[in-house]
């Protein structure tokens, strides 16, 4: 089987009442089916105004597995086989998703028309994508997991009997480097599915019918400091800096691919992308593109790629991509905001000199679905200028006062197994340095790329339990765009010299550019 090339079909449910979709990376996720009679006070488009009203929402979910997470250990020679699988489960949870917004009147007249009709041959499609999943890893001496065949079914909630996933157990702890930010915030009462208000199903909110509501934002001055110290620096550590130069996307760089997960499948991704570095990767490029494919950053051997969804201010505005797969068609809308600042800084371990990071070495960090998945790998900082040493949210956006710019940080894996530059689920070949900035037994410290963006927004206002004016980083549909949703992408691909210049200003203490 050749690699799969096929264009992920979006068909929305345009044809039901303002449905809004839902699409899951890797063949699992949490499908929102939210069908409301329109009510805009002073728009009637498909994705409403500002502010939208919904007159008792109706929503029905379908949650599938994700099956590309339980993929550790694939060969390398079936990967992009297996990719193409598990790009076509998610089209069929497209087409489950289709036939749940457009059969309403067929569920209120049976109720066991969402097993029978949607649920059952969803499993039966699912199951026959695993065989040959299955048969991929085979057939090239692998191991295909024992509990594959448990992945095939998926289920059907109502409102009432889930959150979106409920992913508030842990309290906003996550993996990021040992330090647990958002363990503070003020984000306990945070419903991932719209808030359940006196028993009655509220609207999920947003201009697209699918997030953000107002739960998912918080007033900066109102959170206590929840920022963690960090590991203490130590004898033998690494004190330097490098700092690449790579713009804004001010040039407008983007697409809705993503070469990492979905190689070879247009629009993999399902939501917009800020390119930066490297300016000629989409989904189908290689690491001779790479090499080829020039660069926004001054350094001109830094060809790496560093890629994040876009941030838009939902205020009524339309962008370039309102009728376009991976924007309007899909839930992301509104006035795409570009950065007024893109800091790109490499740093040291607190414990251990680094080695250079290896070409072509690919790291994504935090998870676009921690919605359905838990905050198990979220990885999201938002904050505001002046308080970035105070506070920093994971589970909710900052209301930023009059004067201070919204702050999305990341702070990369630091940790790498030193053999591989992808794993088969994209993050088992790099992990965080323990609480102390020590790595695991078997990997090694390698340059901690950190990232910095700043945006100028207006703060939005809550009247009302209603949010206006809200702000949202781009997402699968399904996340109903939740702050720990957001996620950053790297490609690591330089040309003379520079990872091992990189690596040497780190160890010997020097701040370089």
């Amino acid at each position: 089987m050749g690699r799969n090339t096929r264009k992920r079909r979006t068909p929305l449910a345009t044809k039901a009442i303002a449905a809004s979709a839902a699409l899951a990376l890797g063949g699992g996720g949490l499908i929102w089916a939210n069908f409301y009679a329109s009510a805009h006070e002073s728009n009637h488009q498909t994705w409403g105004g500002n502010q939208t009203k919904a007159a008792q929402a109706q929503v029905a979910t379908i949650s599938c597995p994700d099956v590309g997470q339980k993929l550790t250990n694939v060969p390398d020679r079936a990967r992009t086989d297996v990719a193409g699988e598990l790009a076509n489960l998610d089209r069929q949870i497209t087409d489950a998703y289709q036939r749940l917004a457009t059969t309403r009147d067929a569920q209120a007249r049976d109720a066991s028309f969402v097993q029978n009709s949607i649920l059952q041959p969803l499993k039966d499609r699912r199951q026959a994508i695993l065989d040959r999943i299955k048969l991929e890893i085979t057939r090239v001496g692998g191991t295909a997991p024992g509990d594959l065949n448990s992945l095939a079914a998926c289920t059907a909630q109502s409102a009432n009997q889930t959150t979106a996933g409920g992913q508030q157990q842990n309290g906003g702890q996550q993996q990021n480097g040992g330090q647990q930010q958002g363990g503070q915030q003020q984000g306990g009462q945070q419903q991932n599915g719209g808030q359940q208000q006196g028993g009655q199903q509220q609207n999920i909110g947003g201009q697209a019918g699918n997030g953000p509501v107002a739960a998912d934002f918080v007033d900066i001055t109102k959170v206590q400091p929840n920022v963690q110290g960090k590991p203490r620096q130590q004898r033998g550590g690494s004190t330097g800096t490098f700092t690449t130069r790579c713009g804004v996307n001010a040039n407008k760089n983007h697409n809705t691919d993503n070469v990492i997960v979905a190689p070879g499948v247009a629009n993999g991704a399902h939501h917009l992308h800020d390119y930066t570095g490297n300016q000629k990767v989409n989904a189908f490029s290689s690491n001779q593109t790479f090499l080829q494919g020039g660069t926004s950053c001054q350094n001109r051997s830094d060809l790496s790629s560093y890629y994040w969804p876009v941030v838009r201010i939902q205020d009524g505005s339309q962008d370039f991509d309102q009728n376009r797969d991976g924007g309007g068609k899909e839930g992301n809308v509104g006035k795409i905001l570009t950065p007024v600042q893109a800091q790109i800084k490499y740093v040291g371990s607190p414990t251990s000199k680094v080695v250079a990071m290896p070409q072509f070495l690919r790291i994504i960090t935090g998870d676009a679905k921690t919605t359905t998945n838990g905050l198990a790998n979220a990885n999201a900082h938002w904050s505001c200028t002046g308080f970035e040493n105070k506070v920093q949210l994971t589970t909710q956006y900052p209301i930023c006062p009059q004067g201070s710019k919204v702050v999305r940080t990341f702070a990369f894996q630091s940790c790498w197994d030193g053999q591989n530059i992808d794993s088969a689920n994209h993050r088992t070949h790099v992990a965080f340095a323990d609480a102390g900035g020590n790595c695991q037994n078997g990997f090694k410290a390698i340059p901690q790329l950190t990232m910095r963006l700043v945006y100028n927004i207006n703060p939005p206002t809550v009247q009302n339990g209603q949010v206006k004016n809200a702000y949202a980083v781009d997402g699968f549909p399904e996340q109903l765009h939740k702050a720990a949703t957001d996620h950053d992408d790297f490609i690591s691909v330089t040309k003379n010299g520079l990872a091992n210049k990189i690596a040497n200003c780190v160890n010997s203490g020097q701040n370089c550019t």
